[in-house]
C-alpha cells in the first residue's frame, strides 16, 4: 500500500486546509472546504486531481467551498448525516462506524458530536492519523455550540481511546491561546508547561503547531483530563462530564 501524502496550508484567518493524496490511485480528498479557491490553487500546484471531499461538520468555514470545488472537479462529497441538512452539494452521508476509501486506504468515521450535533472525525488507522475538525484542538476543544456536555465528553473519550501514536490534524491554529487557558486550568502539570514553552517558540518563528500527537494531548490537554482526580478536585463535578462542562464554561469566558 502506498504512503499517503498530506498537504497542509493556511486558509481564511486561522483555518488549516488539508489535501490527502494517494499516489497509487491518484485520488485526492479535501478535508473540509473552508476556501474553495485556495484548495483548487493548492491542488493545481501539487499536480493533484481532487476526487473527494470529506466534511467534518456543517459550519461555513468547513463546508462553504463544497459547491465551487465540486463544480470545478466533479468530486464526490461525503458529509455527516446529522449535519447534512445544512451542507451543500453532498453526494453521500456517513455516520459513526462507516468506512470511506481513498484508493486502498480506509478511513473510519467516528462520531464526535458536541461542537455541532453531527460532527464527525476521520481516522485512517493504517496511516496512524485522524482528522478531527473542531472537535479537538491542540490543548483545547471546540465550543459546545449544539451538543451537551455528556455527549461531548463521550466524543472526546472516543478520540482519547485511539492508539496513542495517532497524529491528529485539527482545523485551526488556536494552540497559543489554548495553552494559556490550559496553564490556568492545570498549573501543576510539568509536561504541559514544557509543551506550552515549545508552542511559544514555534509561534514566534511562525511555525504551525498542527499536527500533534495524541499521546501528548492525553497528558496535557485539560479537556481530555476531565476525569483525572486532580482536575475534578480543582474544577468540581462528581462525574467527568460535569468537570468537562465546568472547564468548557471557564474557557468560554477566559
Amino acid at each position: 500500500m502506498s504512503t499517503l501524502e498530506i498537504h497542509q496550508f493556511p486558509c481564511l484567518s486561522d483555518n488549516y486546509g488539508y489535501l490527502v493524496h494517494d499516489p497509487a490511485s491518484g485520488e485526492t480528498t479535501c478535508i473540509d472546504t473552508p476556501e474553495a479557491d485556495e484548495y483548487l490553487k493548492q491542488a493545481k500546484a501539487k499536480g493533484w486531481q481532487i476526487t473527494q471531499v470529506w466534511n467534518t461538520h456543517w459550519h461555513p468555514d468547513h463546508a462553504g467551498g463544497n459547491e465551487a470545488i465540486k463544480a470545478a472537479t466533479g468530486c464526490t462529497i461525503s458529509a455527516p448525516l446529522v449535519d447534512s441538512d445544512k451542507i451543500a452539494g453532498f453526494d453521500r452521508t456517513v455516520r459513526d462506524g462507516d468506512l470511506l476509501k481513498l484508493g486502498e486506504h480506509t478511513a473510519q468515521v467516528i462520531d464526535v458530536g458536541g461542537h455541532t450535533m453531527g460532527h464527525i472525525a476521520y481516522h485512517l488507522p493504517d496511516s496512524a492519523i485522524a482528522f478531527v475538525g473542531d472537535a479537538l484542538f491542540a490543548l483545547g476543544c471546540g465550543r459546545m455550540f449544539e451538543g451537551t456536555a455528556p455527549q461531548f465528553w463521550d466524543s472526546l473519550l472516543r478520540l482519547r481511546h485511539l492508539p496513542p501514536d495517532t497524529t491528529l490534524y485539527c482545523a485551526h491554529e488556536y494552540t497559543a491561546a489554548n495553552a494559556k487557558f490550559a496553564l490556568h486550568a492545570d498549573p501543576d502539570n510539568d509536561e504541559l508547561r514544557a509543551y506550552a514553552h515549545e508552542i511559544a517558540l514555534k509561534r514566534s518563528r511562525g511555525e504551525p503547531t498542527v499536527p500533534f500527537p495524541l499521546e501528548r494531548e492525553i497528558a496535557t490537554n485539560p479537556f481530555l483530563r476531565a476525569d483525572a482526580p486532580e482536575m475534578q478536585a480543582k474544577w468540581g463535578g462528581g462525574l467527568p462530564f460535569e468537570t468537562f462542562a465546568a472547564l468548557r464554561a471557564a474557557k468560554d469566558n477566559f
